[in-house]
């Protein structure tokens, strides 16, 4: 039979081609351990703030019962609700307990002990889960005051950013994020592998321009189609989903020029590490897994096990959707997403400088 020469072949050539093999073999595995280890949609221990305004064994308790629940971890104890609302509107909280000042003299009373959780809503899973968590605690420690009778305490849950819990608010603004990292990566990745499979990289090379220039020029004009996809989505976010737009555009716009250089450079360096474009979609497409999945952008990453945070937190992806939330969700200024802006700007320096370098390896 003429197929076995033919099957024979291109068996050689799989086995010369390692990149490819390795690729095939290798993204199963991750997507396996991505999907059963990392991914888990069961959201605990939440960072969780206390105003504390009773200060009595009774409210100790019922920050006790909370914490016991598992779906709470207290981080701080603040001293007014105005530093209870920074410390979630900066991200650094999920949930905030307040204890009004008659909590105890209410109970000793006779009447009702109330208690408000205030949740980050903009997330519906991880707020799921303050719901459930605040509800639980509330009537366990109402058990323990009323002794099976009648309830003795009340939690009130109010949530915040998003009070109708409505997944489109928290997943649009992610849409965001991902296309950008989706499009631009995979543009830019194909550039100079494309320019040498076409033979023009040595046309490039000999032009009399520095090598970051030329690094540059290939990344600059995208920043225009990254501009136009952020303003496509949030227009028809708003139209189609009723995607809140609360805060201020221009700051967004402004974080967003960071990620956008650091996406393309990223799409830059893997194009000087493969040696064709389908090598170069291979490598593009084994990054955006992680990046979509560890990102935050379906799953939130307090559920994730601590391995999985620390690769999410060296994806740029992970830092600007907390820009797109807050400042989209949240109203939240430049006082609270500086540090994000900050490590975009480092993220985008450091793939251009290793861009160029691997760039002028590459061509010797």
């Amino acid at each position: 039979m003429r197929l076995w020469p033919m099957l024979w072949k291109e068996l050689v050539q799989l086995r010369r081609d390692r990149f490819t093999l390795a690729m095939m073999l290798g993204i199963p595995a991750i997507q396996l351990v991505l999907f059963g280890y990392a991914i888990q949609t069961e959201v605990r221990h939440l960072a969780t703030v206390v105003l504390d305004e009773s200060r009595t064994p009774e409210s100790r308790r019922l920050i006790e019962v909370l914490r016991n629940t598992g779906n709470f971890d207290i981080v701080e104890q603040v001293r007014s609700r105005g530093e209870l609302a920074d410390r979630i509107e900066a991200g650094r909280a999920s949930a905030g307990l307040v204890i009004p000042p008659r909590f105890m003299r209410d109970i000793e009373r006779g009447g009702t002990g109330q208690a408000q959780i205030i949740v980050d809503a903009a997330d519906p899973l991880a707020s799921s889960a303050a719901l459930s968590g605040a509800a639980l605690a509330g009537s366990a420690r109402a058990a323990e005051l009323s002794g099976g009778h009648r309830p003795r305490l009340e939690m009130r849950v109010r949530p915040w950013y998003n009070p109708g819990l409505r997944s489109a608010v928290y997943i649009v603004p992610g849409i965001i994020g991902v296309l950008l990292s989706l499009t631009l990566v995979l543009i830019t990745s194909m550039s100079i592998v494309r320019e040498r499979e076409r033979g023009t990289l040595e046309q490039l090379i000999v032009t009399p321009i520095d090598k970051t220039s030329l690094i540059l020029g290939k990344i600059l004009p995208f920043l225009l189609i990254g501009y136009v996809q952020i303003s496509v989505i949030l227009i028809l976010g708003r139209l189609l989903f009723q995607v809140p737009m609360l805060g201020s555009l221009a700051l967004l716009y402004l974080l967003s020029f960071a990620f956008i250089i650091a996406s393309l450079a990223l799409g830059l360096l893997m194009s000087t590490l493969v040696r064709s474009q389908v090598q170069a979609m291979q490598l593009s497409f084994l990054f955006l897994l992680p990046n979509i999945l560890l990102s935050g952008f379906m799953f939130p990453r307090e559920a994730m096990p601590a391995p999985a945070q620390w690769i999410g937190a060296a994806l740029p992806l992970t830092y600007f959707l907390r820009i797109l939330r807050g400042v989209l969700l949240k109203n939240v200024g430049l006082d609270h997403l500086w540090r994000e802006g900050l490590i975009l700007v480092a993220f985008a320096t450091v793939l251009v400088a290793l861009s160029v370098v691997r760039f002028q390896k590459t061509i010797e």
